[in-house]
C-alpha cells in the first residue's frame, strides 16, 4: 500500500490480527519442534529485513501466538511443584559446607530435590522459549516501527508544480477509461452476456431498491425521526429520537451496498470497477455518518436537547463542515485504493491527492474557527460572544485545545502535503478528522446513556446532575475508546494486542502475581459483601433498632459501626479469595506506616474522635452547639469532620478532634428548654420595685416562657448611667430565644413609656478642681464655688477649657 497512510494500513492489521490462528488450550502439549520451525523461519527473516510488512504483520502473529502458548506452559506442574518446594523446607535448612545430616535426612532432601527437577524441566524450557519468541516480537515491532517513521517522512515531488499535472490527469483519466473498456470486455463474452441475461431480474431488483434507499432513505428517516420527537412526550423521547435517527445512516449505506451487489451481479465489472466498488460502502459510512452526526450534535430543531450551545448559524455551518469532510475523508480512500491498484507512481498519486488535502484542510480550519467561538461563549448562550473576550470561558479549556489542535492540523497538513510530505500530511488530516468524528460520538454516547439511567431509575434532570453511575458509565465508554484513537493515530493492532499481553499477564506484588482473574476476584468478593454489609445494615436500621430501647443516635453509631467493620473484612476476605500474598510486604508496610503516621497524624486523630463521637453522642445532628466559636446547627456528623449549619446559613466544616480536645455548649443535647437573660437600666430616683413587677409582668405574658421555674428579676445594682435590671427567663424551646428576646424588649419599652419610666442616655460629670484660673481666661465664666461654665447658652469648647489651664498648672478630671 504505498500511498495508504497509517491510519489505512491498520485496518489490514486488524484484518490480519482477526485471521491469526487460535491459541491452544492450556491442556495441549507443546510441539517445540514446531515452534523451532517457526523461529528459524522468524530469525532468517528479521536478519535479512526484506519481507513486507504484511509478511512482518503475519510472522508476528503466528509468533505472538506460540509465546501465549509457552507463557501457559509455565504454570505446568505448578501445583506439584509447590508442594515439593514445601516438603523441601519441612526438612529444614541443607546443611552447610563441611556439615552432615542424618543420612534418612539426606536421602529424602536428595529425592525431593530430583523430583523438583524433574517438574521444572518443562516449566524452565517454557521459559527459555517465552523469552525467545518475546524477543523476536520485539524485534519485528522495531523493524515495522522504523518502517514507519521512514515513510512518514518520506519526501516526494511538490503537486504545486504544473509539469505534472497533464501526466497525472492523463494518468487517472486512463484508469477511469479502463473501467469502461472492462466492461465492454466482459459484454464481449459470450458466457458474461449469458450470465448477464439471467442475473437481469436480480440486478433490476437490487438497482431499484437501492435508489429508493439512496434518493428517499435518508430523508424519509429525517422526516420520522422529526414525527416520533413531536408524538413522544416525557421520558425516553430523546432515546426514541436517537434509535430512529440511526436509520439515516443505516438506510442509505444499505442502499448502496445493495448497488454495489447490483453492479457485481452483472458480471461487468472489471478488477479496476470491483477496486473502487469496494470502497463505496466505506464512502457512504463516511458522508452519511458524518451527516447524522452533525444533525446530533447540532440540531435544527429547537426543542431538541443541544450538546453544544450553538447559534443557529454555528449549527448550520457545523452541519455542512462535518458533511463536507465526511465525503473528502471517504474520496480520499476511493483515490488511495484505486492509485495502489494503478501503482500509481508517487508523483500522480501526490497530484490527485492533493486537492482533496487542500479542501480538507480548509473544512478543518473552518470547524476550528466555530469550536473556537462556541469555548469563548460558553455554556451559557451565544450572546456572550459579543462580549469581546478573546478567551475561552472556563470550563471550555477543553474544547478551545481541541479547536486549537484542529486549526493548526488542517492547514499544516495541507502544507505537507503542498511540499512534497504525503504520508505526514495524511497522517494529520486523516487522523485529525477521525478523532473529531469520534469525540463527537463520544458526546452523543454519553447522552444516551445518560437517558437510558434516567429512563431505567426515573429520576429527574436536577438529580441527574449529581447522579455518580452514569458519571462512571460515561467515563468507561472514553476509557473504552482509546483503543480507536491509537489506532487513528498510527499506533498497530500488535501493539494494543503486546499492551493485552502484558494485562493478562499481570504482575508481581510481594511473592504474588497479580493477575486479572485474581483481581476480578477480589472485585467480585469484595462487592458482594459490600452489598451484603449495606443490607444488614439496612435491616438493622428498619427493622431491628427501632424495636429496641436504644436511643437514635445510639442507633446511628451502631449501624456506621457496623459499616466501617463489614468494609474491613469485606477487603480482608476478598484478598483472601484472590490468593493475594501481602506476608513479604508487611516489613515495608510496617517502615511506611511511621512516616504516614506522623504526616496524617491530625487525620487519625480526627478519625477516633469521629469514631467516639459516634459511640458516645455527646452531639447529635439537629442540636445547636457552640463550639470553636462557631454557632449552629449540626447537619451531619462524619468520620472525619462535622457540618455545622450557622444562623447566616453557612456551612462549617469542623474537625471531629475540636469536639474531643475543646469545650463545646450544646444547646439542646437532652431537651429544647433553656435560659435567656434579658438587660434593662432605667433612670436614677426610679421606684425599683415597681420596675421589678413591671418586668416580671412582662416576661410571664409571654406564652414561650415556662411557668415552673417562673422568671426572675434582678436587682443588679448601681451602674454609671442607671439602675441596672436583669430578667432571667426559661423558655419551653430554646430555638426561639432570639425572637423572644426581640418581643421582650419591644414590651419594655412600650410598658415603661405607659409608666413613665425613662430609659436614660449616658451620663457624664466634668470636675475642674481650680475654676477660678478660668476666671477672665475665658470671657463669660464667673469665678463662684460652684462649677460655673459660662453662660446659659454659652459652651466652652475642649480647646478653650485648654487655653484656660495656662502653662498646665489648672487640671480637668471628668467622672
Amino acid at each position: 500500500m504505498r500511498f495508504a497512510p497509517p491510519i489505512l494500513a491498520a485496518f489490514l492489521a486488524v484484518l490480519l490480527w482477526t485471521s491469526a490462528a487460535p491459541a491452544q488450550s492450556a491442556g495441549d502439549e507443546i510441539d517445540y519442534d514446531a515452534w523451532a520451525s517457526v523461529a528459524g523461519r522468524a530469525e532468517d527473516a528479521i536478519e535479512a529485513g526484506r519481507a513486507s510488512d504484511e509478511a512482518f504483520e503475519s510472522l508476528r502473529a503466528e509468533i505472538v501466538v506460540w509465546r501465549d502458548r509457552f507463557l501457559r506452559g509455565q504454570d505446568v506442574n505448578s501445583a506439584r511443584i509447590e508442594t515439593l518446594r514445601a516438603q523441601i523446607e519441612a526438612l529444614g535448612p541443607a546443611p552447610a559446607e563441611g556439615e552432615t545430616e542424618a543420612e534418612d535426612l539426606a536421602a529424602r532432601r536428595t529425592e525431593l530435590t530430583a523430583q523438583l527437577a524433574k517438574m521444572r524441566a518443562p516449566v524452565s524450557k517454557a521459559e527459555e522459549a517465552f523469552s525467545r519468541a518475546d524477543g523476536m516480537a520485539r524485534e519485528i515491532d522495531g523493524i515495522l516501527r522504523e518502517r514507519a517513521t521512514d515513510a512518514l517522512l518520506q519526501h516526494d515531488a511538490t503537486p504545486l508544480n504544473p509539469a505534472l499535472w497533464p501526466g497525472a490527469i492523463s494518468e487517472f483519466m486512463a484508469s477511469l477509461r479502463s473501467i469502461g473498456v472492462e466492461a465492454r470486455e466482459a459484454w464481449n463474452s459470450d458466457i458474461r452476456r449469458e450470465e448477464f441475461r439471467n442475473e437481469l431480474p436480480r440486478t433490476l431488483f437490487f438497482l431499484v431498491i437501492a435508489a429508493l434507499l439512496l434518493l428517499r432513505g435518508r430523508p424519509t428517516m429525517e422526516y420520522l425521526t422529526h414525527r416520533v420527537l413531536e408524538r413522544f412526550r416525557g421520558r425516553g423521547r430523546s432515546l426514541a429520537g436517537f434509535l430512529t435517527s440511526l436509520g439515516q445512516v443505516v438506510v442509505p449505506v444499505l442502499g448502496i451496498v445493495l448497488l454495489v451487489w447490483a453492479l457485481q451481479s452483472t458480471g461487468l465489472v472489471g478488477l479496476r470497477g470491483q477496486a473502487i466498488a469496494d470502497t463505496l460502502p466505506f464512502f457512504g459510512i463516511c458522508v452519511f455518518g458524518a451527516r447524522w452526526l452533525g444533525l446530533r450534535l447540532f440540531p435544527k430543531r429547537g426543542d431538541v436537547a443541544h450538546l453544544l450551545q450553538a447559534t443557529p448559524e454555528q449549527g448550520r455551518t457545523m452541519r455542512v463542515s462535518a458533511t463536507t469532510l465526511g465525503f473528502l475523508i471517504g474520496l480520499l480512500v476511493t483515490v488511495l485504493n484505486l492509485a495502489d491498484y494503478e501503482d500509481y507512481a508517487r508523483e500522480v498519486g501526490i497530484v490527485l491527492v492533493f486537492p482533496i488535502a487542500l479542501l480538507a484542510g480548509l473544512v478543518l480550519l473552518r470547524i476550528g474557527r466555530v469550536l473556537i467561538a462556541l469555548a469563548r461563549q460558553g455554556p451559557a448562550g451565544a450572546e456572550l460572544a459579543a462580549e469581546g473576550d478573546d478567551e475561552p470561558r472556563q470550563g471550555s479549556g477543553g474544547m478551545a485545545l481541541i479547536a486549537r489542535a484542529v486549526m493548526i492540523a488542517g492547514p499544516l497538513g495541507t502544507a505537507m502535503v503542498a511540499v512534497g510530505y504525503l504520508n505526514a500530511g495524511l497522517y494529520l488530516i486523516v487522523p485529525t478528522s477521525l478523532s473529531l468524528a469520534l469525540i463527537g460520538l463520544l458526546l452523543v454516547l454519553t447522552q444516551v446513556i445518560r437517558e437510558l439511567y434516567a429512563l431505567a431509575t426515573g429520576i429527574g434532570e436536577e438529580d441527574m446532575q449529581a447522579a455518580l453511575i452514569p458519571t462512571l458509565l460515561s467515563f468507561l465508554t472514553v476509557l473504552a475508546a482509546l483503543p480507536l484513537f491509537a489506532l487513528v493515530w498510527g499506533a498497530r493492532v500488535a501493539d494494543l494486542t503486546e499492551l493485552w499481553a502484558q494485562f493478562r499477564e499481570g504482575f508481581t506484588l510481594g511473592d504474588t502475581r497479580i493477575s486479572p482473574q485474581s483481581f476480578l476476584t477480589f472485585v467480585i468478593v469484595f462487592v458482594v459483601l459490600y452489598l451484603a454489609t449495606r443490607v444488614v445494615q439496612g435491616a438493622l436500621r428498619r427493622n431491628v433498632l427501632p424495636k429496641t430501647q436504644i436511643d437514635p443516635g445510639a442507633q446511628t453509631a451502631i449501624v456506621s459501626g457496623l459499616g466501617y467493620v463489614g468494609i474491613f473484612l469485606a477487603a480482608l476476605l476478598a484478598i483472601t479469595a484472590a490468593g493475594i500474598d501481602l506476608s513479604s510486604l508487611a516489613i515495608v508496610a510496617g517502615a511506611l506506616s511511621v512516616g504516614i503516621g506522623f504526616g496524617l497524624q491530625n487525620i487519625v486523630q480526627n478519625f477516633v474522635s469521629g469514631i467516639i463521637l459516634l459511640i458516645e453522642r455527646p452531639v447529635n445532628e439537629g442540636d445547636w452547639i457552640e463550639v470553636g466559636g462557631h454557632t449552629g446547627i449540626v447537619k451531619k456528623i462524619s468520620v472525619r469532620s462535622t457540618l455545622i449549619e450557622t444562623f447566616d446559613r453557612n456551612d462549617v466544616i469542623v474537625p471531629n478532634g475540636d469536639f474531643i480536645s475543646g469545650a463545646v455548649s450544646n444547646w439542646t443535647r437532652t431537651n429544647n428548654i433553656g435560659r435567656i437573660k434579658v438587660l434593662v437600666g432605667v433612670a436614677y430616683g426610679t421606684d425599683t420595685r415597681r420596675v421589678a413587677e413591671i418586668l416580671k409582668e412582662i416576661a410571664q405574658e409571654h406564652p414561650l416562657v415556662t411557668v415552673n421555674p417562673e422568671p426572675g428579676i434582678d436587682f443588679l445594682g448601681f451602674g454609671a448611667d442607671s439602675l441596672d435590671f436583669r430578667i432571667r427567663a426559661v423558655l419551653r424551646d430554646v430555638n426561639y430565644s432570639v425572637s423572644v428576646k426581640t418581643e421582650l424588649n419591644h414590651r419594655i419599652a412600650e410598658r415603661f413609656a405607659e409608666e413613665g419610666i425613662e430609659i436614660p442616655y449616658a451620663q457624664r460629670d466634668i470636675w475642674l478642681r481650680n475654676p477660678e484660673a478660668l476666671a477672665g481666661a475665658v470671657p463669660g465664666i464667673r469665678s463662684t464655688p460652684e462649677l460655673q461654665l459660662g453662660d446659659a447658652d454659652q459652651e466652652l469648647t475642649p480647646e478653650q477649657i485648654a487655653e484656660a489651664s495656662g502653662d498646665g498648672s489648672g487640671e480637668g478630671e471628668a467622672t
